[in-house]
């Protein structure tokens, strides 16, 4: 269900990764960043990002309590976990050490909301009603790997139930700041709002006017955006119109973007296969 979420792990965090790592280390973490999200083949990044994760491993071994280079180590691991490992296992592998340097950070950062997070829904809540701006990095960077770590363990109904409290996470977030990440957190929301029709409980309208947001925080260049709008919200609500006026704005855009090129790519490329699809689907 968060497949297509990983493009936000990569190219929504990364510039802030950069700076996190190039801070403990040099300019050639950031300069490596910048590439990446600049970089137009998804399989150059695909080949050269485990490199990158062992770097993030080691200088982490060396300074295991730096919650900058944890939430580093969490968005690259989660990253690659839901982008490029094909085998289950593995995916579920590298999920779960995302998920543990991600945990790590933001105990590192709140203790009590660390222990709550253990505990019922109703004492997390207020656990992160506590939390300030100077948590936001930490809340996201738990929140965005705790949704890779579900998506690799989506047939484990144990796993499921903690959708609740990742949306928590992000709602927290977007109090704190909506504009974090590029509006990443509305994104997310948007995506886990859609998960059902609303016969059965799901949030449709709320997940589009997350989507929305995300697009006018972003002022249109993220063009993943529209790409999930269009297969989360309009084809659960059933609008052709929509899904297939959104899909054809992506196409018809311009990838290249600072910051966005790899994500708009890969935009690209998905649009086009959802286009294919709308008569049978509609």
């Amino acid at each position: 269900m968060f497949r297509t979420l990983w493009i936000l792990l990569v190219l929504l965090w990364l510039p802030g990764c950069a700076s996190l790592v190039s801070s403990a280390t040099t300019r050639m973490a950031d300069n490596i960043s910048v590439a990446i999200l600049n970089q137009d083949d998804p399989a150059t990044v695909r080949d050269g990002a485990p490199a990158y994760l062992l770097m993030i491993d080691g200088l982490i071994e060396g300074d295991p309590e730096n919650t900058e280079l944890l939430l580093a180590g969490a968005r690259l691991y989660g990253s690659y976990a839901t982008a490029f490992a094909e085998e289950e296992e593995r995916a579920q592998r590298l999920a779960n050490k995302a998920l543990v340097y991600a945990r790590r950070a933001m105990c590192l950062q709140d203790a009590e909301l660390c222990a709550a997070s253990d505990g019922k829904l109703e004492a997390f809540r207020d656990s992160l009603d506590q939390t300030g701006a100077a948590d936001l990095g930490a809340l996201y960077g738990y929140g965005v790997a705790w949704a890779s770590w579900i998506e690799a363990n989506a047939d484990d109904w144990n796993a499921i139930a903690d959708l609740a409290s990742v949306e928590a996470l992000f709602e927290r977030c977007l109090e704190l700041d909506e504009s974090y990440d590029g509006g990443g957190a509305h994104i997310y929301l948007g995506v886990m709002k859609s998960l059902r029709p609303a016969a059965v409980g799901g949030k449709p309208e709320e997940a589009r006017r997350h989507f929305e947001r995300a697009i006018e925080i972003s002022a249109g260049r993220n063009l993943m955006v529209k790409v999930l709008m269009a297969k989360h919200y309009a084809r659960n609500v059933f609008d052709q119109e929509l899904h297939d006026e959104l899909l054809t704005a992506v196409r018809q855009a311009d990838v290249e973007y600072p910051g966005y090129t790899l994500a708009n790519s890969l935009a690209k490329v998905e649009a086009e296969q959802l286009l294919s699809e709308s008569e049978e689907f509609f």
